[in-house]
């Protein structure tokens, strides 16, 4: 791969816009193929072309086969899937979630592969199962076109997945400007990791799982003062889109609403002045005050929980209870547990704390959580 510059890289002429399709709209429980096909048909209108789903995200890649394999042109857009080994046993049964995603989707070849999910404690296995190296095959094979992978850990473990492997061509982090200097994520810290390896980079969670596009009141208040016209989201996604780099910044929508705010000012994007750069600095100083849980909702600590807690909703319960919104709280917990384990039912077992992509301290907030609905 040639390497990255600031004016050419990998996907650097990519609209700065990405299609998440982790958080489609769901109708009657099923994905919402209607509205979603509108969205697809919206975004691409757009000119934006860039879709990324996972084996491991339940219905996506078939629903992205409904909404858009089957209905565009495949050289009118591209796809990125990915590889998660923590869903299967074996090397074997890694390797073939490859063959599954290709069905799943309806097509012959996958632009964008990525190894999911890499951590601080679990890289070296991607290499025991030898996904690299099947990573690289099925690219000499034409299967893939490009290999990369997404990460949840720390600079120093970046910093050596990438000079261990100098063939990824490219990186998904977790960017966003409340993350930026939180010590959990290290946003910043790994994306100057990944500029100095001169590989390019897919952005995730710019909106930290839609919490930036309902910041605390007094950031929301913030940008208003700032431009009364935008929304708290175009801050997030215009934040990761002006950074140096960036192929593309994925937006995980759930509605036409959601899509249609971010095309409105991601068609002709513009980075962020210095004006608007200095507003951001004093809501990053603002949340750094904010007492809310940083959790993205992406489900994974729920597929482990042996008491069946429905982690991701109680948190976000409490988010609303930290807000001081405590009926509305109390009502969502009730709502969130009914038929499931409570707050209070957690055994300290850490299976969530392990398969948390912020290294959230869950068992400690599930205990606050436990004192304030459950006591």
């Amino acid at each position: 791969m040639e390497n990255a510059t600031r004016n050419a890289y990998l996907g650097a002429n990519t609209g700065k816009l990405g299609f998440g399709m982790m958080r489609l709209p769901h109708k009657l429980a099923r994905t919402d193929i209607a509205q979603t096909s509108q969205m697809v048909d919206e975004f691409l209108e757009a000119g934006f072309t860039y879709f990324d789903t996972a084996y491991v995200y339940v219905g996506s890649e078939e629903a992205t086969r409904k909404a858009l394999v089957q209905r565009h042109p495949r050289d009118s857009f591209t796809l990125a899937t990915k590889v998660y080994p923590k869903a299967s046993p074996t090397a074997k049964a890694a390797k073939g979630q490859l063959g599954t995603s290709l069905k799943r989707l309806g097509t012959d070849y996958i632009d964008y592969y990525l190894l999911h999910s890499i951590t601080d404690s679990d890289y070296e296995r991607y290499d025991k199962l030898g996904l690299w190296d099947f990573a690289a095959e099925r690219k000499r094979a034409g299967v893939i076109r490009h290999v990369g992978f997404s990460f949840h850990g720390g600079p120093v473990v970046l910093d050596r997945v990438l000079t261990q492997h100098p063939e990824a061509e490219f990186v998904q982090l977790q960017l966003n400007y409340a993350d930026w200097e939180n010590a959990r994520v290290q946003s910043r810290a790994n994306y100057e990791v990944a500029r100095a390896h001169n590989v390019p980079i897919v952005v995730m969670e710019p909106v930290k799982g839609g919490n930036l596009a309902n910041p605390p009141a007094n950031v929301n208040a913030l940008f208003k003062a700032a431009n009364t016209q935008a929304s708290a989201a175009s801050w997030a996604i215009r934040f990761a889109a002006s950074l140096d780099g960036v192929i593309t910044v994925l937006s995980g929508m759930s509605n036409l609403a959601q899509l249609r705010d971010n095309v409105s000012y991601m068609r002709d994007f513009k980075p962020l002045s210095a004006e608007e750069m200095l507003v951001i600095r004093e809501a990053q100083e603002l949340m750094g005050a904010a007492t809310r849980i940083g959790c993205t909702s992406c489900g994974y600590c729920v597929e482990g929980c042996p008491q069946r807690i429905p982690i991701p909703e109680v948190f976000s319960a409490m988010n609303e209870r930290l807000d001081g919104r405590l009926e509305a709280a109390q009502a969502h917990y009730k709502l969130a547990v009914a038929g499931k384990g409570r707050a209070s039912d957690c055994i300290a077992c850490g299976a969530c704390e392990d398969s948390c992509t912020q290294n959230l301290p869950i068992i400690e907030h599930l205990a606050e959580c436990a004192h304030a609905f459950d006591e």
